[in-house]
């Protein structure tokens, strides 16, 4: 018996060595690689030679963070991190010194394009190539927006096929003698219902049932109650798994001063490039905050690179507005070099080109609205978007393919990053005004026509939009109502001729705006809102109020007069924007009305010490 038992254990070895040997071969070829833009078309790079060390903390806030994501990174601009709870990527199952206690699943919460899914990778790759957790023996990556398109009954043997199809032998592996781990990757973009509470009990991995019942069941340690568990999820998704199945909550908080810069001197591999792209990115302190998500490096890097390495005076971009307009006309320009033949397209687009971004802001527009950041193919075609054109678009839209049987594929699409598909709908929005399409426009926002009859004026526009967002609970729209201003200058406009192509002089209208802005004084906008129209300004050209300094000068000779609501938003937004950590807010300093100290709640909360 006991020579039995030694044989079959020998079997078994040596029949976990050869699935685990293939599962391997397989991750390094999926994962092996950092794609920017389309895996197909896009800028491929060896994932350990590009990395950089992103900030992960142990710990959440005490509720769920549903504001927008720039929002978010514009707080953890200001946060002062503890190395005590700081957790490094390879040991995010392992308990922090002097903790005592098992850790089985770990929750990773972390905005859209933090690097929640690279340090997915890096931590796969590192076990790949023996560099970290060699106890464990299999690593099975599940990511939800794939999962979305699996159809019927599953077993989770089935599954674990159906994700890892050259791995051959899944099925006579003896899971509870093996230490696996299993990636969920992007709990907020999964369409299952996630019925906790209700589904079935189910303990047999060969069982099936519908993919609700297996994830569920999983997560709750009913399937596989051995295996260790890793799920990554925006902020505003995180609640979907109750507390009780998960061990630890960790943030990723992406890069902080050094690690961006350490970024830019891979990406480049040019240190005085690096340097005079940090540089620039330091003298804008909004772009260099969103500078905290990595695909906001990749993008500045993509944009700059190209600018200065023109020949003459060229314009460098110092607000967001301006970033991402170069950032799509390049792609646009590095798409028609490489499909089009054309090595002479620089200024120029063609006609197909105008109509395809068009389309794809009538996409991000339509969807932005509903909240809505995946899409399907249905949902291309109701926009006019053939899907053969939409999957050249290296760096605007990425896709990834599931076969979910012999005869059917599906794909799923998104844009590279929310603040792209933000920048989309800005576009279509001012392409709807240069058409004056009154019925598109006045479904997307409530406008109060202006003097002329039948006809929608910026400043209207502007107006609607505004009410539209600062009625918005979350400030799902703020960022897409800074790109709304952006374009509204003359400049702007001027480079996307070839899709806005009626420029005209709206010094006027811009005048009426940022007159209509200083104006709302009413006391229902929020704070994070008010600070979010001076943003606005600031793409107008409107400098960053220079409002302390006055306050400190008037202190200096004794008066300080009060302050009003908006000049409370101005000073909230000035002391926010600061490069100094707010130690403590001493409000004595200040003349602060009653109804202009709720303006200030932003800083109250970025501050270690209120007086």
């Amino acid at each position: 018996m006991q020579k039995l038992e030694t044989e079959t254990d020998h079997f078994d070895n040596a029949l976990k060595g050869r699935i685990q040997k293939e599962l391997k071969r397989y991750l390094l070829e999926k994962y092996g690689d950092v794609f920017e833009g389309i895996p197909e078309q896009g800028r491929n790079t060896s994932l350990d030679r590009i990395y950089t060390e992103l900030l992960i903390t142990e710990g959440e806030s005490e509720s769920v963070n549903n504001e927008h994501e720039v929002w978010q990174i514009e707080t953890a601009s200001r946060r002062k991190n503890s190395e005590e709870n700081t957790v490094k990527h390879n040991d995010i199952f392992t308990p922090l010194p002097g903790q005592i206690k098992k850790i089985k699943t770990v929750l990773m919460k972390g905005i859209a394009g933090i690097g929640k899914t690279v340090s997915v990778q890096k931590f796969i790759i590192d076990w790949v190539e023996g560099k970290a957790n060699q106890h464990v023996d299999f690593i099975f990556v599940l990511p939800f927006r794939v999962l979305n398109l699996i159809k019927g009954m599953q077993s989770l043997i089935g599954l674990l096929q159906n994700f890892h199809a050259a791995v051959t032998g899944i099925e006579t592996i003896a899971f509870d003698k093996c230490k696996v781990i299993l990636i969920f990757d992007g709990l907020d973009e999964s369409q299952l219902p996630l019925k906790f509470n209700q589904n079935k009990q189910l303990t047999d991995p060969t069982e099936k049932a519908s993919l609700d019942i297996l994830l569920t069941n999983i997560l709750k340690g009913n399937l596989l109650p051995y295996a260790f568990l890793w799920i990554t999820s925006r902020p505003a998704a995180a609640d979907r798994i109750p507390p009780n199945c998960v061990h630890r909550v960790i943030e990723i908080q992406g890069f902080e001063g050094a690690q961006k810069e350490e970024y830019f001197r891979k990406d480049l591999g040019d240190q005085d490039l690096a340097d005079r792209i940090t540089s620039h990115l330091k003298s804008s302190r909004s772009l260099y905050i969103m500078c905290y998500i990595p695909v906001f490096c990749w993008i500045s890097a993509t944009v700059l690179k190209n600018i200065l390495s023109r020949a003459g005076n060229v314009k460098i971009p110092t607000t967001l507005t301006e970033m991402y307009t170069e950032f799509v006309l390049l792609q646009t320009r590095i798409k028609n070099q490489k499909y089009g033949g054309n090595e002479s397209v620089s200024s120029s687009f063609l006609e197909s080109d105008r109509n395809i971004i068009l389309k794809l802001g009538q996409l991000a527009c339509q969807h932005l609205l509903k909240s809505n950041l995946i899409f399907y193919e249905e949902d291309l075609i109701a926009c006019g978007i053939e899907v053969k054109d939409a999957s050249l678009y290296s760096g605007v839209c990425t896709e990834i393919l599931k076969v979910e049987s012999l005869s059917q594929k599906r794909k799923v699409y998104c844009f590279v990053h929310l603040s792209i598909q933000e920048f989309f709908a800005a576009l279509h929005v001012h392409h709807l005004l240069e058409k004056n399409d009154m019925e598109l426009l006045t479904s997307y926002f409530k406008i109060k026509l202006g003097a002329l009859p039948g006809q929608v004026s910026l400043v209207d526009l502007i107006k609607g939009a505004v009410e539209k967002a600062v009625n918005s609970k979350n400030g799902h729209l703020d960022l897409f109502l800074r790109f709304l201003f952006g374009l509204s200058m003359e400049s702007n406009h001027r480079l996307l001729k070839d899709f806005l192509p009626n420029t005209r002089n709206n010094s006027e209208s811009i005048h009426k705006i940022i007159q209509h802005i200083r104006s709302l004084k009413r006391r229902d906008i929020s704070p994070d809102r008010c600070i979010n129209l001076i943003h606005c300004l600031v793409e107008l050209g409107v400098h960053g109020p220079s409002l302390v300094s006055d306050i400190q000068r008037q202190a200096s000779s004794g008066s300080v007069k009060p302050l009003s609501p908006y000049q409370c938003s101005e000073l909230a937004y000035a002391l926010l924007m600061s490069e100094e950590h707010l130690d403590e807010f001493d409000l004595r300093k200040y003349n602060i009305p009653e109804n202009g100290l709720m303006r200030l709640v932003p800083v109250i909360k970025n501050s270690t010490r209120v007086l």
